[in-house]
């Protein structure tokens, strides 16, 4: 199979091509494996190559289920591949084997889909850009000079430099909704309580987490979602009300929309003037098909939800470092992990029971303030991101310089109510360094609803720029819907990145 027939299928053409005959999974596994060669080199997207493993289990005879024989991706966290190196992108676990497959994983497997490889992200998922210090930097197809996003960066570089049409993705603030932004392609987060995390994970990131997957077409997100949805045996939260015919929902165009806009950052005080032209491109084109588009500025406290996430997400992180503990048997140590990582682990250490059910109440006060908020509009949308993408190193490890690792010991230290002042000042810190270029998608990670990146325009330097749309809770059908209009009256499944 030629690459120009490989990149010009998604998985739903592949997956009716081969129900048809048409070619073998032995010659879409043969393509993936063929593009990896050539350009993982370039972007260093994947960190372990599955294809001898996948090639055997094709032998061996797939699952006959609806991702029979469509090669993917996997991320190097938010699931596990038992008997397969899963590190977080951490030092720390650089030698653990996980012992078996996640639910989500093992949902995928079930249903036939063939494992590529795994992928590159920031340790335990932290960043909003893919640079650890165990893999190295991934970089963006469309322009190898700048980072793909993160946290699911690994997956994202895969998918646009037509590696597999399909890359596994998690999202505890951004991670789908960035790395699709920042490489052209369609990222959707589902609503809290959508996609299984068992066994091990009950709710990540105390709920503000959540899996699925980064593709170039509209469909494909909607396949694996309807595939693969749906709680596990013990999930802290039910099912979100709402169809789950999502396949169906993407191929219909929606009723005409109210939809709200706002063309300023969520949790930054500027956005690039080429951002806020996308934004208003985008309005233009919803209003040509038909929608009624209104301005809709949520209203927020910004420094109080940036500290809400940054102690939920330090506190998280916290407890990840402790785990290393249990997979590993060693104890964790500074020189195990990376700076920001150890820094923002410190952190979570001084978080107080009071302090995280502070932060968790602001959660969920915004949770009910927002859909209050847009009880008068269908859709809400602004820009996925602030900042076009950084390039790679401009970011680093600026976080863990700027407070300085005296404030580390400091913090570490120190408890009772002299810890308040250092603490808040760290968070502040931390929210200023790691949100200002990517402040507008952790909102609908805090409340829980479905949110979603569309690539609708590019920079005049011919980078991606995504367009974020966030629907009412469970209201995943209906973001497809739109999904699949925009993407008929603006194709970007063709225009691909020339690495």
């Amino acid at each position: 199979m030629k690459f120009s027939e490989y990149r010009a299928m998604d998985a739903t053409a592949m997956r009716k091509g081969l129900q048809d005959k048409q070619f073998t999974a032995e010659e879409l596994l043969d393509a993936a494996r063929s593009r990896l060669d050539q350009v993982n080199d370039r972007i260093n997207a994947v960190v372990l190559d599955l294809t001898d493993e996948a090639a055997a289990e094709i032998a061996d005879g797939l699952p006959t289920g609806p991702l029979a024989g469509v090669p993917m991706v996997l991320k190097d966290m938010d699931g596990q591949l038992g008997g397969a190196l899963c590190t977080f992108g951490s030092r720390s676990l650089r030698d653990w084997v996980a012992p078996y497959d996640s639910t989500l994983f093992a949902r995928y497997r079930g249903n036939g889909a063939v494992f590529v490889g795994k992928t590159n992200c920031p340790e335990f998922g932290i960043m909003g850009i893919t640079e650890p210090e165990l893999h190295g930097p991934t970089r963006n197809p469309w322009n190898t000079d700048h980072t793909p996003g993160g946290s699911s960066g690994g997956s994202a570089a895969s998918v646009a430099a037509g590696i597999v049409p399909v890359g596994h993705a998690g999202d505890g603030g951004g991670s789908i909704r960035i790395p699709s932004a920042y490489c052209g392609l369609f990222g959707l987060k589902p609503s809290r309580g959508r996609m299984p995390m068992g066994p091990d994970v009950a709710d990540g990131w105390n709920g503000l987490a959540i899996p699925h997957v980064i593709t170039r077409s509209v469909r494909d997100s909607a396949l694996f979602l309807e595939t693969t949805c749906g709680p596990d045996l013990g999930a802290p939260y039910g099912p979100p009300e709402g169809t789950t015919k999502f396949l169906a929902a993407a191929a219909r165009p929606p009723r005409r929309l109210r939809v709200g806009v706002t063309r300023k950052a969520f949790l930054a005080e500027t956005q690039d003037r080429e951002i806020v032209a996308a934004v208003d491109n985008a309005a233009g084109l919803l209003a040509e098909l038909g929608h009624d588009v209104v301005e809709l500025d949520l209203k927020l406290d910004a420094d109080e939800v940036a500290e809400a996430y940054l102690t939920i997400n330090a506190s998280c992180i916290a407890r990840d470092i402790q785990l290393t503990e249990a997979k590993t048997g060693r104890t964790p140590r500074p020189e195990d992990f990376e700076r920001a990582t150890w820094f923002l682990g410190q952190v979570g250490q001084a978080v107080s029971g009071r302090d995280l059910e502070n932060a968790l109440g602001v959660a969920g006060a915004l949770g009910r303030s927002v859909a209050e908020q847009m009880e008068t509009v269908d859709v809400h949308m602004s820009a996925t991101t602030a900042q076009p993408p950084a390039r790679v190193g401009e970011l680093g490890l600026g976080t863990a310089e700027k407070v300085g690792l005296s404030t580390i010991r400091r913090v570490s230290a120190l408890t009772g109510p002299a810890l308040n002042p250092l603490f808040r000042t760290a968070i502040a810190q931390l929210a200023s360094d790691s949100l200002a270029r990517t402040p507008n998608t952790q909102v609908f990670n805090m409340t829980g609803q479905p949110a979603m990146s569309v690539p609708l325009a590019w920079t005049t330097t011919g980078l991606p720029i995504g367009i974020q749309f966030a629907g009412m809770f469970g209201d995943e059908a209906l973001l497809l819907s739109l999904a699949g209009q925009l993407e008929d009256a603006r194709p970007w499944f063709d225009r691909t990145p020339v690495v």
